[in-house]
Parts: structure tokens; sequence; C-alpha cells
């Protein structure tokens, strides 16, 4: 995380904070968070309004003493005890100040400061952020301003009449019809940009394979039978997280990154499983699976991706991943080929569990078999053919004897 965006204040100018208050919710590059107080007071100024975006470690807001509060968001201002008598201004003088408008306050780089909200607005909407007077901190155009200068009306300072802005003429119908423009979230545009790096600069490959499942079924049966009304049974997809966890520990090159020419391999097995929230794809993390046992491995999948459905996974929770099981199976996709989340080695994309005719190797006759295919996404500059075979393999020999995964 290096910005993050104001999306709501929880807390008015003038509000008691105690700390651990909720104050802001705040947009990051992995999910919108609630920012808690960390210290007591009252909330005497906001300094970055809803729609602004700050780097990391820009202050937000100030909490103080109430006696510094005012009721326009700004520090109370203390009178002297004494004060001495304004000279009047001359009239020759007087005669010659004019109101001027100030220009749009310039960012390091040249360019306009605006928020990305408004910069998008303002493109959608045909409005010049060179003619906008921002209202935010250091003179920061912010969604408000651009949402007046579209309306017809830009602010100017006091003593200047509102000016009208010119009418942006509507754009044509083409052949596909009017278009309905979606702007992507922080966190749509986060993967967005993400996916398209790995498919650009990972070389990946693909491994499939069919795996029985019909032991893990039985299991599974068992321990709905012997598990406790409030005790969450294992998932199939619990058991899968905690094979591959297994399989990581024993094929440690599966559980790295390249970087800049060389292999990391990394000490913990963190194992993120994908789960799709209301407006995008996001992946918690069950950190050192490896270790944790199956009913451990299903209470926790089962907090994360409720946290992911109500909006209150943290960053923290989506980092620090380095293999990731992404599971189409209950939309009844049978394979598919998933996106390598960089920097890690791998990922496996799970598919539907069905019956289905094989031959018995044994009797060699047709029986009918819980069978579920999978596929593995590998960056070949990490893993080669055989690697990911024999870690595949490994993952279906402990999918086919389940009861190795409750030990």
């Amino acid at each position: 995380m290096e910005e993050g965006t104001v999306l709501r204040w929880l807390k008015s100018v003038g509000d008691e904070v105690k700390r651990g208050d909720e104050l802001v919710e705040i947009e990051t590059d992995k999910a919108n968070m609630t920012y808690e107080a960390t210290d007591e007071g009252t909330l005497i100024e906001i300094l970055a309004e809803e729609g602004a975006t700050l780097p990391i470690g820009e202050p937000i807001a100030r909490i103080g003493d109430s006696s510094e509060a005012s009721g326009d968001g700004r520090p109370a201002k203390k009178e002297p005890a004494e004060q001495k008598a304004e000279p009047e201004p001359q009239p020759e003088r007087k005669a010659q100040t004019t109101v001027e408008r100030p220009a749009p306050a310039p960012s390091g780089n040249g360019r306009v400061k605006a928020s990305p909200v408004a910069r998008r607005m303002a493109r959608d909407l045909n409005v010049q952020l060179e003619s906008i007077q921002g209202s935010g901190p250091g003179g920061r155009i912010v969604k408000a301003d651009v949402e007046a200068a579209a309306g017809g009306e830009t602010r100017a300072p006091a003593g200047r009449p509102a000016q009208r802005a010119p009418s942006a003429a509507p754009e044509p119908t083409t052949a596909k019809g009017e278009a309905q423009v979606i702007e992507l979230t922080r966190l749509q545009s986060t993967v967005a940009r993400r996916m398209a790096e790995s498919k650009a600069t990972v070389p990946h490959f693909y491994l499939s394979m069919g795996i029985d499942m019909s032991e893990a079924v039985a299991l599974r049966a068992r321990f709905k039978e012997i598990a406790a009304e409030d005790q969450p049974v294992p998932t199939f997809n619990d058991m899968i997280v905690k094979a591959c966890a297994r399989a990581l520990r024993e094929f440690p090159r599966a559980n790295g990154s390249y970087r800049d020419g060389h292999v990391e391999v990394y000490s913990r097995v963190n194992v993120g499983v994908a789960v799709a929230a209301q407006d995008a794809l996001v992946v918690p993390t069950i950190f050192d699976a490896d270790r944790k046992s199956l009913g451990e491995i299903a209470t926790e999948a089962r907090a994360l991706a409720q946290k992911v459905r109500d909006g209150k996974i943290t960053p923290p929770e989506l980092s620090g991943g380095t293999f990731t099981v992404s599971n189409l199976g209950m939309f009844g996709i049978s394979n598919f080929s998933a996106v390598i989340n960089p920097p890690q080695a791998a990922l496996l994309a799970v598919g539907a569990l069905e019956p289905k005719p094989v031959a018995d190797r044994t009797t060699r006759r047709v029986v009918v078999r819980d069978m579920m295919g999978v596929n593995l996404a590998c960056d070949h500059r990490i893993l080669y053919g055989a690697d990911g075979a024999r870690f595949l393999g490994r993952v279906r020999d402990l999918l086919q004897q389940p009861l190795a995964l409750a030990l």
C-alpha cells in the first residue's frame, strides 16, 4: 500500500473521540478498511475530505482539545488579549487593489492537483481541470469542485460572481448504441493492473489432472456425522488447501518467487484462497497452513470469506500469500486455466467435483467415481514441467488418501 483514498468520514469536527473509535473509511489497493483512532480527544480539524487520495504518512485529521475546535472544520483561532487597531487603507491604494482568481495548485510534476475521482469525472464530463479552483487541501481539486463546474457554475473566490461553464456537446450515438461508462474501483484497478502484468511478464505453463475424490467424499460424510453442532465441517476446498500446504513443504520451489534474476524460497507456507467479492476477486491468506489442522483451516477460511463478503477484510489479511487456490467448482466449471498471482510461483485452479465413469485398473471394469479436475498454473522461471508434475502428483495422492490430512 502506497496511498489511500478517503471514502467516508464517520466522525465530524467537534465530535469526541476515544481510542479504538472508527474514524474514517479508507480505500486501499487491496480492500476498503476502517481506520480507528489511536488517541483520545476532540476531532478539531479534517484535513482530507471525502474523495481525496493521499500518500501513506500524510495527515488526514487532527485530534486535540475541544477548545481548539471550530464549526467550519478548521482549528479555532485564539484571539489575542490586546488587539491593535488596523490602519485605514489609503484610498489610492484601495482603488488599485483587484481580486485575482488564483490558479489551480500544480503538483510537483507541473500537473494540476486533483483527486483520481475528480480527474475521471472531469474527463467524462468534458470539464477542463485548469479552469477549476480546488477547494481541497492545498488547493486540490475534488469531486465536488468538478460537479459544481459541470452543473454550470465554477467556484470563484468571494467578490467575483460565479461563471457559467460551457455546456459539453452530446457525444454522437454509434452503431453500438450509447455506451455506459463504469468506473473501476481502486481494488478493481489494482486487480486489472496486476493480472495484465502477470500475463505480460510471467511465462505461464499449465498442467491438468483428474483427481479421484471418492475417499474424500466418504471422509467428509464421516466428519458431518461426528462434528459438534457449532463445529465447522471441513469442505473439499479446505482439504485442497491442506493438501497443497503439505505438498508445498515437500516441494519448496513451488513456495517461492522469481525476483531480479534469482529465486526466493520462503520458510512459511501461506495459502491464499480466492473469494468472489461484490465487485472483484479477493484473496485472503491462511498463514502457516501446513502447520494447521484441517479443522483450524476450516474455521479460518470461513471467517475470512465472511469478512470479504461483509467488506471488513483488512490489508494484512490479504498479504503474505506464497501460493493460491482458486475454486470455481461450485459454479459447475469442470476445468479452467487461471492467471498466477505475482510474485507467486504457482496457482491451483479447481473445477467441479462430479461423478464420472472411469476404468478400474484392477478389475478392468468401468466404475463411477467422484472425480475433480485441477489445473496448475506455473511460472516457468521457477518451476519446470517435471517440478510442477511432481508437486501436483503429491497433491493428488494426499486427496486420494485423505486420512493423512487429518493427522
